[in-house]
């Protein structure tokens, strides 16, 4: 079994858009400081997995995928926020089947752990609908793999990133096979993921939105995962955790200010992996969101990875300047008691 695996998606620079901070450099920057690190070049690399039908169209809806390919072929952006390119199409199906690649691997323990450098990214990308940058929502195509094709019964995904993951929120709403986990800056795009969203139908109770004010900081992040997360994480018992990782909650993020560090990162992956190996064989896998300072997300991305292997990590930026006032404390008194904690 491999330590770990990645997923590279080669030829992403063609989907570019000159001054848009959804750019190459991100993934570029990240590669770059795995490289340096010594981990990219001893690891494999997966190629993408080709997407059954039926599991790309669980997950979108077929008329909305033909809009990307035909809207793609003339450059035709589908809001102010994304764009595509002649290219967008594939290296969007790419990115889907990558993240598959890297989830399969590891659930069938080919691997220990995973990293998808998923691009584009995908988490507000909903059933009919592309926004934030996002076109086709990677990780819940991979969820839905390992639900339709290698028998899982219950996945958990984790969203990290700055923003609220909508689209999958929306994609596993009235599901009660995957359990949806948000920690989020609030009130920022999208202005979704109020605690009191938390599912319909099969899927009540398995959404989980923790909104947090802006300057929370690192200790606000740690007591989500700490005292919300990870007990819920014992209520639902996933047979694999899959994280939405996205490194724009940094505190030098320009998008940002959540004020989230390096460190922090390191530390939250940390506690993803011991609860996974404890509970589902170590299955966990990481697939990439945003990040648009580059620094900044190839650090912590380095930091993710080699929490992900049991190394020790360092972090050069420091931490960000916290508020003194904890107002963050009252979302997660609210939470816990929605939850029952």
């Amino acid at each position: 079994m491999e330590d770990i695996v990645f997923f590279y998606p080669s030829g992403h620079q063609a989907h570019n858009q000159p001054g848009h901070p959804e750019r190459p450099d991100r993934v570029e920057a990240i590669r770059e400081e795995l490289e340096n690190a010594g981990l990219w070049q001893a690891y494999p690399h997966l190629a993408p997995e080709t997407i059954p039908d039926e599991v790309l169209h669980a997950i979108h809806e077929p008329g909305y995928l033909e809009m990307i390919k035909s809207s793609g072929a003339h450059s035709q952006p589908l809001d102010m926020d994304t764009y595509l390119t002649p290219q967008t199409w594939q290296l969007a199906y790419n990115a889907a089947g990558g993240a598959i690649a890297v989830a399969g691997a590891v659930w069938r323990r080919e691997a220990k752990r995973g990293f998808a450098l998923t691009r584009p990214p995908g988490h507000h990308a909903t059933p009919n609908r592309a926004m934030g940058f996002c076109l086709i929502n990677n990780i819940a195509v991979a969820a839905e793999y390992l639900l339709q094709k290698e028998n899982a019964k219950h996945l958990t995904i984790i969203d990290i990133d700055l923003h609220h993951g909508n689209g999958t929120q929306d994609i596993f709403w009235q599901r009660g096979d995957v359990s949806f986990f948000s920690t989020h800056q609030s009130p920022l795009y999208p202005g979704t993921g109020a605690l009191q969203e938390t599912g319909e139908g099969a899927g009540e109770g398995f959404t989980v939105n923790l909104p947090l004010p802006p300057y929370s900081g690192d200790k606000a992040m740690k007591a989500a995962h700490m005292t919300i997360i990870l007990p819920l994480l014992d209520r639902f018992q996933p047979d694999m955790i899959l994280v939405s990782a996205g490194f724009d909650a940094h505190w030098r993020d320009p998008l940002s200010q959540l004020l989230v560090s390096t460190n922090c990162y390191g530390q939250l992956i940390t506690g993803l992996v011991n609860w996974a190996d404890r509970h589902c064989q170590g299955r966990i896998a990481l697939i990439l969101e945003g990040g648009y300072d580059l620094e900044a997300g190839s650090y912590s991305a380095l930091a993710a990875v080699q929490a992900l292997l049991e190394q020790t990590w360092q972090d050069p930026l420091g931490s960000g300047i916290e508020s003194e006032e904890q107002v963050w404390q009252t979302t997660l008194d609210q939470a816990r008691q929605i939850w029952g904690l």
